[in-house]
This record gives structure tokens, sequence and C-alpha cells, in this order.
């Protein structure tokens, strides 16, 4: 009877143990799991990194054209507004999933709005990370190979498509076979600390050419002539939230943390970091090439890619980019509070919640709108 009630037990036990495993995430979240061996929790400093680097991308590229689109002041101060959303977002995030015991984003739309939920959620990641993916290898591909054809000449070895290919097999590839986040926390100083050297190449030369009085005075606020006008800036909001997409890494630096206290600090800390980077880039960008600030990013679309049906593939991924973004900066988190699955929201929790929502929603709308209204006269045109 004992045994009997031992095997049962045992039975019991391996079924929870495998339960466990199919809903536990593929990155340890614990010191006692295997994978975390003589490691005691990352540290500040690293999970602040890490996130910084989540942060700062290849839209980085894209704010100074924005500043040029809204004027000076007022897109200095988006960047600002957007990134105080951001920490909100991302606050609502957190603190429900501590209240649950939750692991990763996805989990935790899923236990507020069911499976589906978990796929929308994941389907906005998939597209966001795509842009992601091609905007920053793009700009590798051609950035480097234009240092090796300058440096030894056009050959075949150092083509477009050769150079993507070693850094992917002996840059990336390395890089992510490491089982925690922290063990990355060195390479990721080192790309804020790129982001850093250029922000500062880009204010010497600017400094300079505003010594020799070469610089035109830049414009403080935009140009508005008509409607449309209006409409077109908006377009630069996606830009901006864009910049600031980091949700999905957070909880993969959350679970590596000892104290969980330290998560908002980090948040904000890299936050902090991160909007004054992206201030200096398109302050000082700006300043040196005015309005003949060109876009990165989202705008690179715009040319012909080489591909059949290349329009139509750019206008797809403006659209989708744009509206991924939105949805895992604001609208999802938003969502779950409003959902409250655990009971701490309060009314001012909501408030916000509900206000995000319908700036995300008719932002995003207005800028869809005039990407719409821009493709529909260049067919005209042509």
């Amino acid at each position: 009877m004992g045994v009997g009630n031992g095997s049962a037990d045992t039975n019991q036990q391996t079924a929870r143990n495998e339960i466990r495993d199919e809903t536990t995430p593929l990155l340890p979240v614990k010191v006692e799991e295997e994978g975390f061996h003589e490691f005691n929790g990352a540290s500040f400093s690293g999970a602040v990194f890490n996130l910084s680097t989540t942060i700062v991308g290849a839209g980085i590229m894209a704010l100074p054209a924005s500043i040029k689109m809204l004027g000076l002041i007022p897109g200095l101060l988006m960047i600002i507004f957007v990134a105080l959303l951001t920490e909100a977002s991302i606050d609502m995030l957190i603190r429900c999933s501590h209240q649950g015991k939750i692991t990763s984003y996805g989990w935790l739309m899923g236990e507020a709005y069911g499976q589906w939920g978990r796929i929308a959620l994941q389907a906005s990641v998939v597209i966001n990370n795509i842009g992601d993916v091609l905007s920053g290898t793009s700009s590798g591909g051609v950035h480097h190979r234009g240092i090796l054809e300058g440096w030894f000449g056009a050959h075949l070895w150092n083509s477009r498509a050769i150079v993507l290919l070693v850094t992917t097999l002996f840059v990336f590839a390395p890089l992510v076979s490491f089982k925690r986040l922290d063990s990355l926390s060195y390479t990721s100083a080192l790309s804020v600390a790129l982001a850093v050297v250029f922000v500062v190449i880009t204010a010497g030369i600017a400094i300079i050419k505003v010594i020799n009085g070469t610089v035109a005075m830049p414009k403080l606020f935009p140009e508005i002539d008509d409607l449309s006008s209006v409409w077109k800036l908006f377009t630069a909001v996606p830009v901006l939230v864009t910049a600031y997409i980091c949700h999905y890494n957070v909880h993969s630096i959350d679970n590596e943390l000892e104290d969980k206290t330290q998560t908002k600090p980090i948040v904000r800390t890299s936050l902090a970091l991160c909007s004054s980077v992206y201030i200096a880039t398109s302050f000082f960008a700006y300043l040196l090439f005015g309005d003949g600030t060109l876009d990165d990013v989202l705008a690179n679309f715009d040319s012909n890619l080489g591909i059949p049906f290349s329009s139509v593939f750019n206008d797809v991924v403006r659209f989708t980019g744009a509206t991924a973004a939105v949805l895992i900066g604001f609208i999802f988190p938003a969502m779950v509070i409003l959902r409250d699955p655990y009971g701490i929201a309060t009314k001012r929790d909501k408030i916000l919640a509900v206000t995000m929502i319908v700036l995300a929603v008719v932002s995003n709308s207005v800028a869809l709108y005039s990407d719409a209204m821009n493709i529909f006269r260049r067919k005209e045109v042509a």
C-alpha cells in the first residue's frame, strides 16, 4: 500500500515536472536551476547595459530626420515624452508579473487574454524583430563593406553578401549561444560605448562648424502650411516609439536579478541613458546637416530594393512595422492593466492605460493615414 502511494506520488511529481518544463522559459530563471552554477545574479550595471542595447539600435539613425520634421524643440520634447510613457508601460508589465510570479511577456498576455492574446504579442514581436534584423544587418552590410572596399578595393571576399555571412557566423552566432543574458554585459557595454562615441564625434564636428559660422539656424518648430502637413507630422511617431521598444527583453533581464526591487531603477537608468544618447544624437546631427538631414530605417524602405514587387513590400513593412511597435510598447501593457488579472491596478493606472491606448491608436492611425495618402499621391504622379 505504501509502495503504491509512493509510486502514485512519484508519478504525480513527474507529471508536475513535465508540465513545468513545458511552461518555463528557455533561459533559466532561478539560481537553483541548471545553468546557474556559480552565478549569483546579474549585476546592476550589466542589466542596464543589456537593456540599453535592446533599446538603442539602428533606429537611432532615424531620429534626426524626425527632429527635422517636428522642429527642434517639439522633437526633443517628444523624445522625453515617449521615454516617460515607455517607463510607465514597463512598470505596468513588471508589477503584474511580480504579483503573478510570471517570467515572460507572452505568459503575462496569455494570463490576461488567453491564447489569442499571447499569439497577438508573439506575432507583433516577430514582425518588429524582423524589421530590426533587416535594418541592422542591412546597415552593417553597407557600412562594413564600404570600409573594406575603401581599404582593399572591391573584391568578392568583401562583397556585401560575404560580409553579412561572416558577421552572422562569427559575431551573431557566438553571442546568441550564451545561456545567460548577463554574459553579454561586456559586449552590451561596448555597444553603448560605440553609440556614445558616435555622439561625441557628431557633437565635435557640429561644434567646430558652429565656431566657424558655417551652420545655419536649425528650425525650432515645424512648418505647417496646410492640413496635409499636420498629418505628416504624425509619421514621426512610429520612429520615436520604435526607438524605445525593449519590452520583450525586460522579463529575461528581471529573471536573472537576485533583488527584484532593482528592476525599476535599472529600467529608469537605462531609459535615462538612452534618452540622453537620443537627444544628443538628434540635436547635433540636425544641427550639423539641417534641412539636408536624410531619413533612415523606415524611410529606407522607400527606395527600390531590387526585388519583384519591391514597392508593395516597402509599404507592407512600413505599415506592419509601425503598428507592431505601438502594440508591443503601449497598447498591450495598457490592456493588461485594464484587464487587471491580479487586482493590483489603481484608478490612476487605469486612467493612464486608457490614455496610452488612445494616444497610441490615434497617433498611429494618423501616421498610417498619412503614409497611405503619400502612396496614393505617388501612384497618381507615376
